[in-house]
């Protein structure tokens, strides 16, 4: 922390704003990470209790109301409301097969909850490769601007350039503390993600095989 204090003093406005910069990505970035761990959490353990509860149910209305109740990041309820929704006469959806029709709307209905899901992925993927990028900029810089001074003072000794070079290469360690939990955080994440969707696309697909089975036999 006295190194970090040195840094800042003895820094220009270029060298303060990358040790801003990074303190904005670091908060960002645990921001991001303490909210995706709550969402994915729920929504992981909510899928695993949800779709179990809404096969055991005797109708669709009373699988409905038991999805409800347990979805709390709305990820599978939409599918559901997007299953019974009906196409607006008149128009080109109304137009299409039954089983198109169904197609659209679920996989709609599944990209807007995996959007839900995803979101953040981007911005840990953003900081996690930039952050070491920025904190070697700020180290090169910081070192760039003692060497000037100590060359205006006229007096180079290795006293006066160690302590220096030893303060901005907090700014390479700092880089690398903002990244390094972006990447952990977001490789976990992805593979949350991953499981979910695959549940999620598993649900939609035996959801479609339902609603279409009487209109098979019929045919």
């Amino acid at each position: 922390m006295d190194g970090f204090n040195a840094f800042w003093n003895t820094s220009d406005a270029i060298g303060r704003a990358v040790s801003l910069l990074l303190l904005a990505m670091s908060v960002a970035s645990w921001v991001t990470i303490l909210w995706k761990l709550w969402v994915l959490r729920r929504a992981r353990r909510d899928i695993e209790r949800a779709v179990p509860a809404f096969w055991s149910a005797a109708s669709v209305d009373e699988g409905r109301s038991r999805l409800a109740a347990l979805d709390r990041e709305q990820v599978l309820v939409p599918l559901i409301e997007a299953a019974a929704a009906q196409a607006a006469p008149g128009t080109l959806e109304s137009g299409a097969h039954v089983d198109s029709q169904l197609t659209r709307r679920l996989r709609d209905a599944l990209h807007r909850g995996l959007h839900h899901l995803q979101f953040g992925q981007v911005l840990l993927a953003s900081i996690g490769s930039t952050a070491p990028f920025i904190g070697l900029f700020g180290t090169v810089w910081g070192i760039y601007h003692a060497l000037a001074a100590i060359a205006v003072a006229g007096s180079i000794t290795i006293d006066k350039v160690a302590g220096p070079v030893g303060e901005a290469l907090i700014m390479t360690a700092a880089g690398l503390a903002v990244a390094i939990p972006a990447v952990l955080a977001y490789n976990l994440f992805g593979k949350w993600v991953g499981s979910a969707e695959a549940e999620l696309e598993g649900f939609a697909h035996d959801l479609r095989e339902m609603l279409l089975e009487p209109s098979r036999k019929g045919a």
